[in-house]
């Protein structure tokens, strides 16, 4: 499970790789929750969100969304935990699957919807692209010194291409830098409840220079 300063961390890191990646010059981050409600969630979710929210960062933050926000784009960065965001994602592939399922199963059941399949063929080819979660294989490791991405291991030889376009797109964009630059830019948030991370001791002085 991830505490509130991690979700906060995902939050500014998220952030930023939206604006390297994908050009965005202010993207909206929201934080998936079981309601949209500041009430609602545990309690980790709910002291992130206090944080962005009070916190003098530059960010857009939406606030709490529920998971049909994510299908309909309600916010450009979805903060979740890992084990609830890889859920999410499996869900999504299932139902763009089943979605296929059901339109084919009706596609075959008689000569006229036949006949209306493939008069629409090539719409239904844009819409099975459209839904194809192998063109947005690939897990992007956030906070290395590096270009670091992770494919789906159910995929195929299209899902692995997709996912080493992306890291090569990343390469040769300078993403890590872009990343430095772009925390450096949004500063660093405190910590839940309002209390700043400590500062590092002081340096004690050696024994040479004391004498």
């Amino acid at each position: 499970d991830q505490d509130a300063r991690q979700l906060v961390d995902f939050a500014l890191l998220g952030e930023a790789f939206a604006r390297a990646v994908f050009g965005l010059e202010r993207p909206s981050v929201g934080i998936l929750n079981v309601g949209s409600e500041d009430m609602k969630g545990h309690e980790e979710v709910k002291a992130a969100a206090q944080t962005l929210k009070d916190s003098s960062l530059p960010i857009r933050f939406y606030g709490f969304i529920e998971g049909h926000d994510i299908s309909a784009g309600t916010v450009d960065v979805v903060v979740t935990d890992g084990f609830t965001g890889n859920i999410a994602l499996k869900t999504a592939e299932g139902t763009a699957r089943l979605v296929g399922h059901y339109i084919r199963g009706a596609m075959q059941r008689s000569l006229f919807s036949k006949l209306g399949y493939v008069l629409a063929s090539g719409a239904f080819k844009v819409l099975r692209a459209k839904m194809d979660p192998r063109a947005v294989n690939g897990g992007v490791f956030l906070g290395l010194n590096g270009v670091v991405v992770k494919s789906h291991g159910g995929t195929d030889a299209t899902g692995f291409a997709s996912a080493l376009e992306l890291a090569a797109d990343m390469a040769a964009s300078d993403f890590t830098t872009q990343i430095s630059e772009g925390l450096a830019q949004l500063g660093r948030a405190p910590a839940p409840g309002g209390v700043p991370d400590p500062e590092p001791p002081p340096a004690q002085p050696s024994q040479d220079a004391a004498q």
